[in-house]
């Protein structure tokens, strides 16, 4: 009984965990080919992950703490441009799906991830 207690336990705080390691973000371009850009809303996500201001320069916009979404093969579809969500940073992941190779600009620093529900 004090095994299943345990291991229910360590179940339980790794769920905690994963919870607390969630960040806010939103999909502020959506540019062709999946050269997505996302704005980071959390001070305490890692700072050498984002560019702190960065320029689109199809339309000279300026944007604050973002990064190119590198994890592009399973990025949910129903997310638009504007839209918010969450996520965890995900660097485990393969990245092998067929995307095209059309330019759209996107920041240097770029970050995999995995959309949560709330």
């Amino acid at each position: 009984m004090k095994k299943i207690a345990f291991i229910l336990g360590l179940f339980l705080l790794g769920c905690t965990t994963d919870k607390s390691e969630s960040f806010s973000g939103k999909l502020v371009v959506q540019g062709v080919c999946m050269n997505y850009v996302i704005q980071v809303n959390d001070a305490d996500f890692p700072q050498d992950l984002i560019e702190k201001r960065w320029t689109y320069e199809s339309t000279q916009t300026q944007y604050e703490n973002v990064f190119a979404l590198k994890s592009v093969c399973d990025f949910p579809e129903n997310i638009k441009e504007g839209d918010s969500f969450n996520f965890i940073i995900d660097n485990e992941k393969t990245n092998q799906c067929m995307v095209c190779l059309a330019y759209s600009p996107v920041p240097d620093k770029s970050v995999s991830l995995t959309v949560v529900q709330d």
